[in-house]
């Protein structure tokens, strides 16, 4: 039996998330749009960042960059205690709560890091945009990726 966590003595779920696949393939679509994401993520963005930062305190600020396919690539250092993976993620997703918009999409990887802050990093990709009916303006929205060091 594939266990699934510690303690799993079943192997198996108890049914599917089905009724998730229309809002989420809605999300999806609206990845693929040309020019969906919308410029400037310094302006729109950074200062929700730097505004939960400055109140929450887990998360230092260390880098804010713009790449070059348009996702806005953040640099943080975790001021927790080490290994705290479910901390981290906690504070993350409530930052993320602080500049996203009404459809969003997170996922969390380990990664290798690569800015010399240490070996392994969280990264988190984030997808979060407006969407059709739900929008006062065109349907746009923003991707995101968020380094996060000093967890494992």
């Amino acid at each position: 039996m594939a266990i699934r966590w510690d303690g799993d003595d079943r192997g198996y779920g108890i049914g599917d998330a089905e009724k998730l696949v229309e809002g989420a393939s809605e999300l999806v679509a609206a990845f693929r749009q040309p020019a969906w994401v919308a410029e400037q993520p310094e302006v729109h963005l950074l200062p929700h960042v730097q505004t939960w930062c400055q109140r929450d305190g887990r998360l230092v600020l260390t880098g804010a960059v713009a790449d070059a396919v348009g996702a806005y690539v953040l640099d943080f250092e975790w001021r927790g205690a080490p290994g705290s993976v479910g901390q981290a993620r906690a504070a993350v997703f409530s930052l993320i709560g602080a500049f996203a918009e009404s459809a969003t999409y997170v996922r969390q990887r380990r990664v290798a890091g690569d800015r010399g802050r240490s070996a392994m990093e969280l990264q988190f990709e984030v997808g979060t945009g407006e969407l059709v009916p739900d929008v006062r303006f065109v349907s746009h929205g923003h991707v995101v990726v968020i380094n996060l060091a000093g967890v494992l």
